[in-house]
């Protein structure tokens, strides 16, 4: 049913003639909007799919984005994974020398256990990294321990790049298998 939603959500915006260039070519229907007074910073470098490291006033900190989990292509403990690199890859083609503005999320903890800053990404155009990410099909929905402020809606876009088969959930991507 919640599928029907969306489809019916896109085709009235297509027949409508309405788009979300400003935003990007995202289709995605429930876009939360972009918060106001948010920390402002330079990406320094992605990491991965779901980390990077920007700097925020002379300092660099590493950043691993909330809600989210992209195929690993750079763990020392493990392998690469299926479309790890192309998960990495669209992260940097979102990210590489950008101006990010950072938003955190108070049911989450500030920092995971690796020291990492949690945080949600934002670039200037008002498209979030975290939901690009799932709904183009890098990366899937995911809660650690508690609910976040943005679940239902990366819950939905995965479901969308599901049903669409985008990326990680192409046939042809890792055997169809995620």
């Amino acid at each position: 049913m919640q599928q029907r939603i969306f489809i019916i959500l896109i085709l009235l915006l297509a027949i409508s003639g309405c788009s979300r260039s400003d935003r990007s070519a995202t289709t995605f229907a429930d876009y939360p909007p972009l918060p106001d007074d948010l920390t402002r910073a330079q990406v320094v470098r992605v990491v991965d799919g779901d980390t990077i490291i920007v700097r925020i006033d002379r300092r660099e900190e590493r950043v691993r984005l909330i809600g989210i989990n992209a195929p690993e292509s750079v763990d020392p403990r493990r392998t690469v994974e299926c479309f790890g690199k192309e998960a990495a890859a669209n992260a940097r083609a979102l990210l590489d020398n950008k101006t990010v503005l950072l938003e955190d999320d108070p049911s989450q903890d500030s920092r995971d256990g690796f020291g990492r800053l949690l945080r949600y990404v934002w670039l200037e155009d008002g498209r979030m990294v975290n939901l690009e990410q799932i709904w183009q099909g890098y990366a899937y929905e995911y809660t650690y321990n508690v609910p976040y402020r943005y679940q239902a809606i990366f819950r939905a876009a995965e479901a969308d790049a599901r049903a669409a088969k985008r990326g990680l959930w192409a046939p042809e991507t890792c055997n169809g298998q995620r």
